[in-house]
């Protein structure tokens, strides 16, 4: 049972430190500067066959419900100062 819980401990030990196997700090273009790919994948990502090609649709979804968060927060700070009450619920909020 020992040796089964070692074996288990030692390999997700070697996974986790799998992706450092790259790195190996000794060949750097400049001072701090010493990424390098791994073989057999290219010095640039953009434009290759690994480039995500992200949808900027996608990448701006975050941004945007921040904004709309801001914009609920204010309405909601705005009536509180008019009404003295805080209230949650933007619905509930009149237009006034």
């Amino acid at each position: 049972m020992r040796m089964t819980i070692a074996a288990a401990a030692l390999a997700a030990g070697t996974i986790l430190a799998a992706p450092a196997l790259a790195y190996d700090g000794q060949t750097c273009k400049a001072p701090g500067n010493c990424w390098q790919p791994k073989p057999g994948f290219p010095e640039k990502i953009a434009g290759s066959k690994y480039d995500p090609k992200h949808d900027p649709k996608e990448l701006n979804k975050q941004a945007d419900s921040i904004k709309q968060m801001e914009e609920r927060n204010k309405a909601r700070i705005e009536n509180a100062k008019k009404t003295g009450k805080f209230e949650y619920d933007v619905s509930k909020i009149s237009a006034n």
